[in-house]
């Protein structure tokens, strides 16, 4: 096998290789049944064995909270920012929204087209590179809900802890940090997560509610639509991403065999940890983004002296197997995303490329 790249792309991402070689022996003749899982009826009871075990191996790595159920979606988080305010914004309500990037950003605009937004607070003055105060975190009184992107790859910001919502449900977009270290879910009426950086490959999208959010979805609005239909039909109302599903299954298995989330975020700290370091290390050549307290476990960005010397950069690492440290085309600069599947031989040697080029540049 050729050797791997050094993958940093911020999504899709990199997979865990034994994952993936799982996947591969299992690909033409999924248990002895002559197909590929990809071949296979959803309505089969070998899929649905997966599909099931699946959601309760998610919830059982989230510490088996009562009364939530797991949905299996597709259209990724973008869908999520409209079946949100659909579902859920009742008549003289808003969705109050706390503005911390272009994914939050994203989600509000959304919200104002469907039923109506407001923003509960703002990171917009520090240009999104800090996440905003707990306490200066106040939903409108009419709000449906409480909504907050839990990770912004683009800015690199990411809340340490998450505000209290008081009696609204908490909603959180964890497509970028899913999964990266334990929470407390009984804080959320609702987490989503696009599968593509934490969980698997894109085409599932990842929804964890309480089943009371989801049992009564309005009767105008599309049947697709409406979380009642998924709900009330373990996700197979339709035919699911059924490979996507199997994939996040075996995600969810070795992220167990690392010692569940307290194990991966420990491994998750260490490689963010190695590369602050060094940028904070680096006399100004590196620096870092987004503000101290503020700064994601996921995506690191940084930036250099010049948009010219970033270019060099990128190019040289390209050459050296690295893949995708070019920043955001909206803000430029350069990341690295060190999702759970990235291994910290990976990070070790981007950290030793980093210096490698400090030297030789600086």
């Amino acid at each position: 096998m050729n050797k791997r790249a050094y993958n940093f792309n911020a999504g899709p991402a990199a997979l865990p290789l034994k994952v993936l070689e799982r996947a591969q022996a299992e690909f033409v003749d999924f248990r002895e049944s002559g197909m590929s899982i990809m071949e296979m009826s959803h309505r089969g009871a070998i899929y649905e064995s997966v599909h099931n075990e699946a959601q309760e191996r998610l919830l059982s790595l989230l510490g088996n909270p009562k009364g939530y159920k797991v949905l299996f979606l597709q259209g990724g988080a973008s869908t999520q920012f409209a079946m949100i305010p659909m579902n859920l914004i009742s008549e003289g309500q808003v969705g109050s929204y706390v503005m911390t990037g272009s994914w939050a950003d994203k989600a509000y605009k959304e919200a104002k087209l469907v039923g109506g937004a407001h923003v509960a607070a703002s990171s917009e003055d520090k240009k999104f590179l800090a996440i905003p105060e707990l306490s200066s975190i106040k939903a409108a009184e009419n709000a449906a809900y409480l909504h907050v992107t839990s990770n912004e790859t683009i800015e690199g910001t990411q809340y340490a802890e998450f505000p209290d919502a008081g009696s609204i449900p908490l909603i959180a977009d964890m497509s970028s940090d899913i999964l990266c270290r334990p929470i407390d879910v009984n804080q959320f009426g609702m987490i989503y997560a696009g599968a593509q950086k934490n969980l698997g490959p894109s085409g599932v999208t990842v929804v964890i509610a309480k089943e009371e959010l989801l049992a009564e979805s309005p009767s105008n609005i599309p049947t697709i639509m409406r979380y009642s239909t998924h709900y009330k039909n373990n996700s197979l109302y339709n035919t699911p991403p059924s490979f996507s599903v199997y994939m996040v299954n075996e995600v969810l298995k070795w992220i167990e065999e690392q010692g569940g989330l307290a194990g991966i975020h420990s491994k998750n700290l260490e490689k963010s940890g190695l590369l602050y370091d060094h940028i904070d290390g680096s006399d100004g050549f590196y620096r870092g983004v987004a503000e101290q307290g503020s700064r994601s476990i996921m995506n690191v960005t940084f930036r250099m002296q010049s948009e010219e010397l970033e270019k060099q950069f990128v190019k040289a690492a390209e050459l050296e197997g690295f893949v995708g440290l070019k920043g955001h085309r909206s803000v430029g600069g350069l990341r690295a995303s060190i999702y759970n599947a990235v291994p910290y031989e990976s990070v070790k040697a981007l950290s030793d490329f980093m210096n490698h080029f400090r030297q030789t540049q600086g």
